[in-house]
């Protein structure tokens, strides 16, 4: 069907074009009841593209509204392009996650590279500066030459569009498991800095204000992207292709650098990116917030493509652009503003008062729909929601400490696993320095940024083990936000805030729709108790390839705020004869962990139990002895046990090592178990009086050496595991690079 000579709205009915768009009987014909008449073919095409869930949340609203979205510092929560939080000073930090899974999956460097792209001009567009970008990757197994390939070219996309718009990728994480083998997730991050006076709504407010279309021109690329994020991948997929956008970072740039100059011009009125449903969505949600509406003529939109119709220009996904609304009468400003980026700054309309979208093509109204209808209006769904059949076998299993024969082995053969080994070969990449204010670069617990012109700098992170919350949704998810929390607190930051993207599969299976449901209530939960309101994210359900579903994914972004640089803490152990801590208890907990995996070759059974109370306190503690300049080095117990984490915390420090011992009652469980609220600290003998008094939870293990070796021992005195840390290290860092050079 040729799009250049559009199908009469008789023929939209009678064929059920709408189907191909993505709209239901039932969606269709609350659209005619809506417009008291059939919707002509563009009109179909404005409201399938805005009712996708990708655009409207109709699936998953429901439960969103539980998360906690408020707090003393929440400048701006979910509504806009990011969320923004106060850091004092009449300075915040703006910061957005969203996912880009669906055009990664058959198109991995340009899927990559756009979903960066998109994400920087949802931070900009709010006034802000971009300081500092992130990303969660999830793959399948390695082994696989099509997983090799994804994950090279998504790697390759970022580092592409982030290294050469000029914003430093600081942190992240990269986790493999088969569940992903035919769905890869690829989430990017951005965190920026603005002052409160520079902050900018997408909102289309004054009647006969103008419309401006600002950036790159029209194309036909992204078409209908909205709605091929809302459905499964399938053989089919790879015919989806056309609706991935192609990114020009260079274009970006320029545009990024004329967006915060014009920021700061009072014509200004409201500014909102071209992101997904491009056109349509800016217009519609733009005028609907400000509770206007916005008139446009299409004949005069900058197209690089001859003979456009309305439909594609509406719909198109073509990157780098931004809709803007200028005080009538000052549109020249705004002109010569962005000619001296060598950027187009179109007028194509205008706003109106009657809260319609109302479009122009050739002299004719080719769309006419009211903008509350397209943006806040689409229908709602309660799914049905089903307990997981597995998850009951799961609970009533007995999770036994796995066997293990030899600990040396087993802890080189864990640090291999490329969920835990060294991710040098992704961010050796991106550029983590450009701009000059990386503090602590990709490999700790977070990454640290300074915040210019002053003492204070911001810790960053992205965080899910999917695996715990496949076993348990909902103890899953308050152990991704409690990860998080750990993490920032390790940095020497409190806590401020998260950002989510919930990654699940398809929504109308009542088992898939349980897990968000209880994953969200787990998060919400762990959200109020660490107090890191929600402020923003983005939904990506439908990640299934052949019917399969990915393990429940919601990853969290944590910015937290360092109040002077002086409190910046990393992982790695600084000096010989520091006292080495273990803060928290250990129990036998091996369900979804890397020991399970590597010996029983599949995960089952429960997942690891978390106290949010106790938890909060280990954190307040920790970050109290921190700031009071007590602790000289900390590192959270995570994937692979408190083994892993002390081969980690020696690695990288040129002939440090370790003499500790372990007195539980079992040596996998003390070396491997993945209990939670645990923490690795080094501290000075002259501090470790006052850390002891601060951190009661805390507990002398041993102490670090300059003999370049772990050495660990039992309760009794026997010694169960010696290494060299350079062996260890050699493990830890060649096993990606090794996987990806086999002939698989």
């Amino acid at each position: 069907m040729s799009l250049m000579l559009e199908p009469t709205s008789t023929r939209v009915k009678e064929e059920q074009l709408y189907r191909e768009m993505g709209l239901t009987d039932e969606e269709f014909s609350m659209v005619e009841n809506i417009l008291g008449r059939t919707p002509n073919y563009t009109e179909t095409g404005l409201f399938s593209v805005m009712w996708s869930e990708h655009c409207s949340y109709k699936n998953s609203k429901p439960v969103l509204m539980k998360f906690p979205t408020t707090g003393e510092r929440v400048l701006q929560g979910p509504g806009e392009g990011a969320g923004i939080v106060d850091i004092g000073d009449d300075q915040a930090v703006v910061f957005k996650i969203e996912s880009h899974n669906h055009p990664s999956a058959i198109e991995p460097y340009q899927g990559a590279a756009t979903g960066v792209g998109g994400i920087i001009r949802d931070v900009f567009s709010m006034g802000a500066r971009p300081v500092a970008l992130l990303n969660s990757l999830r793959f399948g197994e390695l082994d696989s030459p099509r997983v090799q390939y994804l994950f090279k070219e998504v790697v390759a996309g970022i580092a592409g569009y982030g290294n050469c718009i000029g914003i430093p990728t600081v942190g992240g994480e990269v986790q493999f498991d088969a569940s992903y083998e035919g769905n890869p997730l690829v989430n990017a991050m951005c965190v920026g800095l603005i002052d409160h006076k520079d902050i900018k709504k997408g909102q289309a407010h004054g009647v006969g204000n103008t419309v401006m279309y600002v950036g790159a021109k029209t194309g036909r690329d992204g078409i209908h992207g909205a709605t091929f994020a809302s459905e499964e991948l399938n053989e089919g997929s790879e015919e989806k292709r056309p609706a991935v956008q192609v990114g020009d970072p260079f274009m970006e740039k320029l545009l990024l650098e004329a967006c915060l100059e014009l920021v700061q011009n009072d014509a200004l009125v409201g500014i909102q990116d071209m992101g997904a449903a491009g056109l349509t969505s800016s217009s519609a949600e733009m005028a609907s917030k400000a509770g206007s509406g916005i008139e446009m003529d299409l004949d005069l939109v900058p197209q690089r493509e001859r003979g456009m119709t309305a439909y594609e220009m509406m719909l198109s996904e073509s990157q780098e652009r931004m809709l803007i609304v200028v005080e009538k009468g000052r549109e020249q400003e705004i002109v010569d503003l962005f000619s001296k980026y060598d950027l187009e700054a179109v007028s194509i309309g205008k706003v109106t008062d009657d809260k319609r979208l109302r479009l122009l093509h050739k002299g004719e109204v080719v769309a006419d729909v009211p903008v509350d209808a397209l943006a806040e209006e689409a229908p709602v769904y309660h799914k049905p929601s089903q307990e997981a059949a597995y998850y009951k076998e799961f609970q009533a299993m007995e999770t036994p400490a796995p066997k293990v024969e030899d600990y040396k082995d087993t802890l080189k053969a864990l640090l291999q696993q490329p969920t835990i080994a060294s991710k040098e070969w992704v961010y050796d990449q991106y550029d983590h320095q450009v701009r000059t204010s990386t503090v602590v670069s990709p490999g700790s617990d977070a990454a640290v940024v300074r915040v210019r012109g002053t003492r204070k700098a911001l810790a960053m992170t992205t965080d899910c083990n999917s695996r715990y919350l496949y076993l348990d949704p909902e103890v899953g998810g308050k152990i991704a936000v409690a990860e998080a929390a750990r993490n920032i607190v390790c940095s020497g930051a409190i806590p401020l805030a998260i950002t989510d993207c919930l990654n699940f599969g398809n929504p109308e299976k009542p088992e898939i729709f349980w897990q968000i449901e209880k994953s969200v209530e787990g998060m919400s939960e762990a959200c109020r108790e660490l107090s890191t309101p929600v402020i923003g994210g983005n939904v990506s359900l439908y990640n299934e390839s052949m019917g399969t579903a990915v393990y429940p994914t919601p990853v969290v972004g944590m910015v937290g705020l360092i109040e002077d640089i002086d409190h910046i803490t990393t992982q790695s152990f600084k000096e010989a004869g520091d006292s080495i801590y273990v803060i928290g208890e250990t129990r036998e907990e091996f369900g979804g962990s890397e020991l399970q995996k590597l010996t029983e070759g599949k995960i089952f059974g429960q997942a690891p139990t978390i106290n949010l109370q106790t938890e909060l306190r280990r954190q307040m503690q920790l970050l109290e002895a921190i700031q009071k300049g007590l602790v000289a080095s900390a590192h959270d117990i995570s994937e692979g046990g408190f083994a892993v984490a002390l081969a980690e915390s020696t690695f990288g420090t040129k002939g440090l090592g370790a003499n500790v011992h372990v007195s539980g009652e079992s040596n996998v469980a003390d070396l491997f178990s993945e209990t939670q609220s645990r923490f690795i600290v080094t501290v000075k003998s002259e501090n470790q009086n006052e850390f002891e008094k601060l951190v009661p939870d805390a507990k002398v293990i041993g102490d670090v050496t300059d003999l370049g070796a772990i050495k660990v021992s039992s309760a009794n005195g026997d010694t169960i595991l010696e290494a060299s840390v350079e062996e260890l290290e050699s493990a830890w860092k060649g096993a990606i690079p090794c996987l990806l050079k086999s002939k698989v």
